[in-house]
């Protein structure tokens, strides 16, 4: 395989597009989450999308091609709630292993799948993606009791590293520790990645770490300012860091500037196809949020680009076709 750092130092990667947004098309009902495995399950497993790479895994893999063929180089797994802890909305905590191989696998398929149909193309990867936890440990769930905390951070290490440990085994390149509110949260993912490779005496696979804007203040939800936050991660020593969901790209450019400016490693940024409606859906075109990026690409502020929540392969095929000509942002010299 290719060196990912040699890729991007020649070129602006593309990740894919939004995952949830795709599988929504499929008009899904119950029985079609719960398959003929699940048929009987004691609860609703309706909207639990990381289940489909099990249950429906063409789906999945058709909607990774899709965005190969869009000109997407970084695909996600679909397992952004595929932890013991987001598992457990589902009572489906000790699928969590079985989720992160299946669909790391999925990935590798389309991309086998991919690569066969379109031979000598350039390398393509697999991200695992690790999602930010429907509980956090910066904040209270209880306004009466504000030191109150409903997981532990030992909780969340094991969580994300029985995650980490399924998605090596399906087969990523890269780990993408993504949309994080609460940089506790990232700490712990970032501490289980490097103890799950020290402990297995393995090659650390290189780590993708997206944090997110809640609004206008430039804050994450927890409250820290985007400084603080790239401070607090740094010492993961990742491939890259940046910024995903919560904005669209409109709203997001000064925050990417910003982060150009003081990340020492690489720059990744997704948005949303712009911000929701009163529908809670996204009617930003594919055509204006590539150009939102080209535009970043123009000011050197970028090395990795795609879309979260309400992007398509569409919305990907315009934003490759858009930096494929610009060259990607330089790494910053480090004195001393």
């Amino acid at each position: 395989m290719t060196n990912i750092n040699q890729a991007l130092q020649n070129r602006i990667l593309v990740i894919d597009g939004a995952m949830g947004t795709m599988i929504q098309r499929h008009k899904l009902e119950e029985a079609d989450y719960r398959g003929e495995r699940f048929a009987n399950w004691h609860c609703d497993v309706k909207g639990n999308n990381d289940l489909l790479s099990i249950t429906l895994p063409n789906i999945i893999i058709g909607i990774h091609k899709q965005y190969l063929e869009a000109g997407a180089d970084i695909i996600e797994t679909n397992t952004f709630s595929s932890t013991t802890i987001a598992q457990a909305d589902y009572d489906m905590q000790a699928l969590a292993h079985e989720l992160n191989v299946a669909s790391a696998q999925c990935a590798r398929e389309a991309i086998r799948q991919y690569m066969l149909e379109n031979p000598g193309t350039t390398e393509k990867y697999v991200a695992g993606a690790i999602g930010p936890l429907n509980k956090t440990l910066s904040l209270s769930p209880d306004v009466n009791n504000p030191g109150y905390r409903a997981v532990t951070f030992d909780e969340v290490v094991t969580a994300y590293t029985e995650q980490i440990d399924g998605l090596v085994q399906g087969g990523v390149d890269i780990i993408l520790i993504e949309t994080i509110f609460d940089t506790l949260n990232a700490k712990a993912a970032i501490y289980a990645v490097k103890q799950y490779f020290r402990s297995k005496q393995l090659p650390e696979l290189p780590i993708m770490i997206s944090g997110t804007i809640t609004d206008a203040s430039g804050r994450t939800l927890s409250g820290q300012t985007l400084e603080a936050f790239y401070t607090s991660v740094m010492h993961a020593q990742p491939l890259s860091v940046g910024l995903n969901c919560a904005l669209g790209a409109s709203e997001m450019r000064s925050h990417i500037e910003e982060l150009s400016q003081i990340a020492a490693c690489y720059t990744s940024a997704y948005p949303n196809a712009g911000l929701p409606n009163a529908m809670g859906e996204y009617d930003e075109q594919p055509h204006q949020t590539a150009h939102f990026i080209e535009e970043w690409a123009q000011q050197g502020f970028v090395n990795i680009v795609g879309g979260c929540c309400g992007t398509t392969p569409d919305h990907i095929k315009h934003i490759a076709q858009h930096v494929k000509t610009i060259a990607p942002r330089s790494l910053p010299k480090v004195v001393g």
